[in-house]
């Protein structure tokens, strides 16, 4: 029988990586690799060179291992080095970058390349103290007079990744066309060992912490603080920062679930460590009927997150991202804050109709916080997918801490009253319709499959979805004086509903986003559970069309 080998300029790539890798778990990783595939052996060798780990808007983000598509201390050094180069060529030489990490696997190697690579091309390297949240260190940037800042994270991604996100002096995250111009300079470097390598830089102190703590915690304002809390960090590195900012703000410390207090790089208690994600929540909804907690909040491992769990009549009820952002926007409104409130367009259309009736400006922008955050005279931000804006004067970008602290102030004044967030919601409804939203997800095996699957939509939109009429079809894909061209579908529907069809950005996925307006009725409490009942109907409905005209009966 013939054994296949490896192509030979494969295996003298993977050779030539492995020289210049200057971790030793890698290169032996790569090692034995070579050698499997020399014998003929299946190895996963052509994935790992199959391309380079692209750096986009979000930098970079992949998963750990040897090779060009793989998160590494080579593709991390060639990173850094490629930042320093379009910094340098932007008018920033010899200018301070500040670097964060988390808690996930190599994180902190990352960070320590990073600013060697930095203090090598003649730029000043601030190392935060330790791991510490996303949001910390985009408040530092611009605390500090920061060029830029990198922070080591792959946010709420299985434990096997990692990632790369960089952020501008501004304090917000890349947009085009820095992501393109730093990615041509990241292709551009040479050898590794040609690279002027300086020291790790310079530690900053915890009173940049401190800093943070004392702006967040003064979001608050005086009121009630008396709630009893379940929090959970999910394993990452939120723990610490929330709890001070708790107790700096008046609260009582929360019950914290015990068997994910502390930073595991293996998030051994979830499948997945996103709080959206089925299950993750388990444990802090668990310790919340023990309790008898008033309210469940939770962090993603990074902290730029948030999620909240209600109690309702069968249990507990995790809020949907939309409900969250309405209910800040709520809060924020009714003390005053004036400017700019915006939301990415898969977000709910009840944020613009908030704004209007208070008599504050609102913009839709493309999904993702580097879109929100650069928003003019932003005074909230919000993404369905937890992402909330609270203060942007000191933090352009999502921040899990400061969105927790303000649902736990509107929460402690709600139990007050007597009341609670569920009916701070249906308030809202009654004023401006019940907004319900659900989202239909597909995965491709073939990634060929999801531009074909857009083309088909494109050359054949659907007229009526859940037997409501398709009354405009917007593609996105051509922008216009509000929005730069995007990958995307937007299909105005009869009764205020709509569809947005877009590709995932970070998955092999196509993503659906569904709302429909429901009209209260006058009875108190009935009108807004029969509305509920409805749009929950109507949801089904648009769903079950949708899958059929986008993806087929099969899917």
């Amino acid at each position: 029988m013939t054994v296949e080998t490896a192509p030979t300029d494969l295996i003298e790539q993977a050779r030539a990586w492995a020289a210049e890798d200057p971790d030793e778990q890698t290169r032996a990783e790569l090692e034995a690799l070579v050698a499997a595939a020399a014998r003929g052996e299946q190895t996963d060798l052509a994935d790992r060179f199959a391309g380079t780990l692209e750096f986009g808007t979000a930098g970079l983000r992949g998963a750990l291992g040897a090779g060009p598509n793989r998160m590494n201390r080579v593709v991390v050094t060639r990173a850094a080095a490629g930042l320093a180069a379009y910094l340098r060529d932007t008018g920033h030489a010899g200018g301070s970058v500040v670097i964060g990490f988390d808690a996930r696997h190599n994180s902190d190697v990352f960070a320590r390349d990073t600013a060697e690579i930095m203090t090598g091309a003649g730029f000043k390297a601030l190392v935060m103290p330790r791991t510490l949240p996303t949001p910390l260190l985009a408040f530092a940037i611009r605390e500090l007079g920061c060029a830029a800042g990198v922070m080591v994270t792959a946010s709420h991604n299985p434990p096997q990744d990692n990632g790369y996100k960089v952020y501008l002096g501004d304090g917000s995250q890349i947009v085009p066309p820095a992501d393109s111009e730093i990615a041509d300079r990241i292709a551009a470097v040479g050898p590794l060992a040609d690279l002027p390598r300086g020291d790790a830089g310079r530690v900053v102190g915890e009173e940049i912490v401190d800093r943070y703590l004392d702006t967040v915690a003064g979001l608050a304002g005086d009121g009630p603080r008396d709630l009893s809390l379940v929090y959970t960090p999910l394993h990452g590195v939120g723990g610490t920062t929330v709890a001070q900012v708790l107790e700096t703000a008046g609260f009582d410390a929360p019950h914290v679930v015990e068997q994910q207090e502390h930073p595991d790089p293996d998030f051994p208690t979830v499948s997945f460590p996103n709080p959206e994600e089925p299950g993750a929540m388990d444990l802090a909804m668990a310790l919340a009927a023990e309790t008898r907690a008033d309210l469940v909040v939770a962090n993603d491992p990074d902290a730029d997150r948030c999620a909240v769990a209600v109690p309702d009549a069968h249990g507990w009820r995790m809020l949907r991202g939309d409900e969250v952002g309405a209910l800040l926007a709520h809060h924020l409104l009714a003390r005053g804050r004036t400017g700019t409130y915006a939301n990415s367009i898969v977000s709910s259309s009840l944020l613009g109709k908030m704004a209007a009736a208070a008599g504050q400006p609102h913009e839709e922008t493309l999904t993702g916080f580097k879109w929100i955050g650069r928003v003019e005279g932003l005074a909230f931000g919000y993404e369905e997918a937890l992402g909330y804006c609270c203060d942007p004067e000191h933090v352009r970008d999502k921040d899990g801490v400061s969105a927790l602290l303000l649902v736990c102030e509107l929460a402690a004044a709600a139990k007050a009253e007597g009341r609670g967030l569920t009916d701070i919601l249906d308030d809202i409804a009654r004023q401006h319709g019940l907004h319900a939203t659900d989202q239909l997800s597909v995965r491709f095996e073939q990634l060929s499959d999801i531009p074909a699957t857009m083309q088909r939509l494109r050359a054949a939109p659907p007229t009526a979805l859940g037997g409501l009429a398709v009354e405009r079809v917007e593609d996105l894909a051509e922008g216009s004086e509000l929005l730069p061209p995007t990958d995307g579908l937007r299909y105005s529907l009869a009764q205020g509903a709509r569809v947005i069809v877009r590709p995932s950005g970070t998955e092999p996925k196509v993503k659906c986003y569904l709302e429909v307006v429901v009209p209260v009725g006058a009875d108190a409490d009935g009108g807004v559970d029969a509305a509920r009942i409805n749009a929950a109907g109507r949801l089904d409905a648009i769903k079950a069309d949708l899958r059929g005209a986008a993806f087929g009966p099969d899917r």
